[in-house]
């Protein structure tokens, strides 16, 4: 079944290039369009185009039909070509004409926009609730390690000393710049784009802003072209948002995989949480983090992705739109596993202290001696000579002692002020 069929058959060979896995996808979206369609439902109700006997037959209906849904029961078969015709046969089968009526007033163009906005609203609101438990963990590492140092690095040399809690606490820092993209790409869908019909609205006396109330959203998207060009802006900002995360996780796990190598040994992780060679019997790998790694590099590759597909398209609908699905839902499935994976193996770090101990470091606290000499009055050039020609004679004497006392540094990290700073986006 499809919704524009008008008794004309297609070729077979077309059909399956042009439905293309909008079956397997739309399984993610299905109880977003019977919600969606219930609201339809009551509003046609409101303005006289349903009787109250074909309202409550056609509720009655799309809420067991959501239920079959939300079971994992919900199949899209070979012969429907999306979600949309399924549930309108379904309508249909069991109620005869008054399933026909359905459609009326509404374009399937609207009917994925509608679900696939509904659909990114709640994917967001999972993921910033992800996002703030990962944060959270951040922080209570960062104030348990707090005095816990270790070497910072630029250009991969050794610069300056840092600590764990500096190095955690960065990280929760970051996250909460992702929430404010997070929170922008919310606000952006949170648009009601139903009653756009094909993209120019509709000659029935539709009540818009019934249906932004029934569902629940913040605002309506008042006209109609701009409604159907939100149709791939939603998703691109949406990417944006995920991205951002995805740049945070993949940052992290690379440190991660550095930290647990011999050669830095900073951190380790319990047997169970690391993988072994088929050769090499003494390897304990960290595949988790080089898979975050990897996975959330392809998700930064996706508002490209995605700005590649809608470059120039003009306004009004295209068939080009449809492959958008094809690249968001997997990458919110695949970015809540690798942040579910991050909060789970960080929560069994192992933290390994006295790392200065080793001679290679006692070049960490060349800066910090330097400032010591500024503080007694030498003069920042002469200082920085002074200590420089001490490193290049092999006279320098590491104190190895950190008093980092600023905003933000070692000896302050300011972790109830950054606790807050995410209290102001996250709720």
């Amino acid at each position: 079944m499809k919704l524009w069929d008008k008794g004309m058959k297609t070729d077979e060979k077309i059909d399956r290039f042009t439905v293309g896995n909008d079956r397997e996808l739309d399984l993610f979206l299905a109880a977003y369009d019977v919600k969606a369609s219930m609201a339809h439902c009551k509003m046609l109700h409101a303005i006289g185009l349903l009787s109250n006997e074909e309202n409550n037959a056609l509720l009655s209906e799309l809420d067991s039909i959501g239920k079959t849904v939300e079971k994992g029961e919900f199949t899209i078969e070979e012969s429907f070509e999306d979600m949309h015709s399924k549930i309108e046969f379904l309508l249909i089968d069991r109620l005869g004409d008054t399933g026909k009526k359905i459609h009326t007033a509404r374009s399937r163009n609207d009917q994925v926009l509608v679900a696939i906005q509904l659909y990114v609203k709640d994917e967001l609101t999972e993921l910033r609730q992800q996002v703030t438990e990962l944060f959270d963990l951040l922080l209570r590492l960062a104030d348990k390690h707090s005095n816990v140092l270790l070497p910072g690095y630029t250009h991969l040399q050794v610069a300056m000393p840092s600590s764990f809690g500096l190095w955690f606490s960065a990280y929760a820092e970051s996250l909460i710049d992702d929430m404010i993209l997070i929170n922008a790409a919310s606000d952006i869908a949170d648009q009601n784009p139903l009653g756009s019909a094909a993209g120019y609205g509709s000659s029935f006396p539709i009540d818009r802003a019934m249906t932004t109330e029934e569902l629940g959203f913040k605002s309506l998207k008042y006209n109609v072209v701009a409604a159907q060009m939100g149709r791939g802006k939603v998703e691109r900002v949406t990417a944006t948002a995920l991205a951002s995360v995805g740049a945070t996780l993949a940052k992290m796990a690379m440190d991660i995989c550095l930290y647990m190598s011999q050669n830095f040994d900073f951190i380790s992780f319990p047997d169970e949480l690391t993988t072994g060679s088929s050769i090499m019997p003494h390897k304990k790998n960290p595949d988790v983090f080089e898979l975050i790694r990897g996975k959330c590099n392809v998700i930064q590759a996706l508002p490209n992705e995605l700005s590649m597909m809608l470059t120039n398209l003009p306004s009004g609908y295209h068939r080009d739109l449809q492959v958008t699905k094809n690249s968001l839902i997997p990458a919110f499935q695949e970015l809540k596993a690798c942040l579910d994976m991050t909060t789970f193996s960080l929560r069994k770090i192992k933290v390994r202290e006295n790392i200065l101990d080793d001679p290679k470091y006692n070049l960490l606290f060349t800066v910090d001696a330097m400032n010591e000499l500024v503080q007694k009055g030498v003069p920042f050039r002469d200082a920085y000579r002074q200590i420089g020609n001490e490193v290049e004679g092999g006279n320098f004497k590491s104190r190895k002692n950190a008093r980092h006392t600023h905003l933000g540094s070692i000896g302050n990290l300011c972790l109830d002020e950054i606790r807050q700073k995410m209290k102001n986006y996250s709720e």
